[in-house]
């Protein structure tokens, strides 16, 4: 979350595994939670308490694995956890502390981040709240990433450096995040400029997005045993990983022949476009549909004028591909093709953004598109219900395509038509221990979404990284039966009708979420956009 100029309150659960035992929810009523702003603490059960806390959202990491986090958060000497609910947060201080214009967004810049100024950063949050305790409740161990910029470090020296110096002065703390997880499914938000979110949210915390140990965390831990008693007893170890190796997908459908599946009820017609709210889909894709009202046999602008595109759409002609439109850099392309040819756009939401001004972040064709400067109009839009579709692969093959010939097999040097791929891989039920966590790697692959066994994973886009591997937990996986694997690749696969080639997914035993391709060097190679 990135909430720039709001301070929230800590949200403390108090969880049994943190507390030890359920005598926490025994005699609730003789159970207290105070400011003393006389002595400038929080007061528990009447006694001075000093929480050093830890955020997890508990919606990034599988249920499966709750009890394994909180116990290494326990272990690591934290004394409670802070979770973020969907209400999101409040605001502390006095009322003019609550101005988001106020001189308390120069504190949050001082004293989120490892590394900065904690002396000063205390000194301003006195100015604004002469009493109380002193508190950092989003002590930043690292940072998000985007798409196409690199993994976000802070190195474990800062951060062990500022915890040392906040602890030292009986600040309450929270270390956010404690453990990043991932953005399942659909679920990554966005930053302005627009800039979506990859599906890991590792945040290069002390807990890695699979909860595994890393050098931070027993930094972190042996700076917390300098001022407060650290949970004796083992500490849950790394899980395990393993590489299953390489899975041969084989084309389904496209999503195109794919509409009597991914929409049942059928399009819903419109003179102008409708945005993803309208139509009810909150997330994933919406298909528009019109024709081109005139003869583009030469190269003509397809236009989304005022950044129309949310967030980016795959284009097709009479199931030719034509490229990609982006809200924030391709927003003209040329397309060729016949008066009355259909004209699809595949329009993906890309993640919102969730702060802010532009928090109204409407997804879709929020404006109107135009073909050589002429506004298009008579459209057909369908929502897709690919989680559905994706869990009952047998109305596939037992539904006709609306395929137009030879058409949809056709691919263009750089694109083929987003469709759908298959495969299915086995592990074997009598090797102990088995299933056990893994990532999935995309060699060749462009841009996309899977799913294993119905699960959604999230995004991958190696294109554009930085992250090359998604997170597979260990839990979505089966021994009883074959796991079915399901890629939507939305640009270019590495496999097309043509051509021999297999398409290829892997499983490996390591992460991958920090390779160096960045967007700005993909930028030099871009087409110019017509003015």
């Amino acid at each position: 979350m990135d909430m720039p100029g709001v301070v929230r309150i800590l949200s403390l659960l108090l969880v049994s595994l943190l507390l030890g035992t359920a005598r926490a929810f025994r005699n609730a009523s003789q159970k207290t939670f105070t400011i003393d702003y006389n002595h400038n603490c929080f007061l528990k059960d009447g006694q001075p308490f000093r929480y050093i806390s830890g955020s997890i959202h508990y919606f990034r990491v599988p249920r499966f694995y709750w009890e394994d986090r909180l116990l290494k958060m326990k272990m690591a000497g934290l004394n409670a956890i802070q979770v973020l609910p969907c209400s999101c947060g409040q605001v502390v201080g006095s009322h003019s502390a609550q101005d988001e214009a106020s001189p308390l967004s120069e504190w949050r810049a001082d004293y989120n981040s490892a590394g900065a100024n904690i002396t000063n950063a205390f000194l301003i949050q006195r100015k604004y709240e002469p009493k109380g305790p002193l508190i950092n409740s989003e002590f930043y161990t690292g940072w998000l990433d985007h798409w196409g910029q690199p993994h976000s470090t802070v190195k474990t020296k800062a951060v062990v450096s500022s915890l040392q110096d906040i602890l030292a002065r009986g600040a309450n703390v929270n270390l956010y995040m404690f453990i990043g997880g991932t953005n399942f499914a659909y679920w990554n938000g966005a930053n302005l400029p627009y800039q979506a979110q990859p599906t890991s949210y590792d945040y290069d915390a002390p807990l890695s997005e699979a909860g595994d140990l890393t050098e931070k965390y027993f930094a972190v831990r042996d700076v917390i045993r300098k001022f407060e008693k650290v949970p004796e007893g083992p500490i849950p170890p790394s899980t395990p990983k393993f590489a299953y190796g390489k899975v041969a997908l084989k084309k389904l459908k496209t999503v195109e022949e794919s509409l009597n599946v991914l929409c049942p009820t059928g399009p819903i017609k419109s003179l102008y476009p409708l945005t993803f709210i309208q139509v009810k889909q909150y997330f994933g894709f919406v298909l528009y549909r019109t024709t081109l009202p005139e003869d583009c046999s030469d190269p003509t602008p397809l236009s989304a004028p005022f950044s129309g595109v949310h967030d980016r759409a795959y284009v097709s002609v009479d199931g030719v591909p034509q490229g990609v439109l982006d809200r924030s850099f391709l927003t003209t392309l040329n397309v060729t093709g016949r008066a009355g040819a259909t004209l699809d756009l595949l329009v993906e939401n890309m993640g919102r953004v969730n702060y802010g001004h532009y928090i109204k972040d409407y997804k879709g064709l929020i404006s109107n598109l135009t073909l050589n400067s002429s506004v298009l109009t008579n459209w057909m839009i369908f929502p897709l219900d690919t989680e559905n579709a994706v869990c009952h692969l047998e109305d596939w093959h037992a539904s006709p395509g609306s395929c137009r010939g030879k058409a949809c097999a056709h691919s263009s040097s750089n694109y083929t038509l987003p469709a759908f791929y298959v495969g299915n891989f086995s592990i074997p039920s009598g090797i102990p221990d088995l299933p056990q966590d893994t990532f999935i790697q995309f060699p060749g692959w462009t841009k996309g979404q899977v799913w294993i066994n119905g699960f959604n994973l999230g995004r991958y886009w190696p294109a554009r990284g930085p992250q090359m591997t998604l997170f597979v937990p260990r839990h979505i996986l089966v021994t009883s039966a074959p796991n079915t694997i399901v890629v939507l690749e939305l640009e270019r696969a590495p496999c097309s009708d043509d051509l021999p080639k297999l398409c290829v997914v892997e499983f490996v035993d390591k992460p991958v979420i920090s390779a160096t391709m960045t967007y700005s060097r993909l930028l030099q190679h871009l087409p110019e956009q017509d003015s």
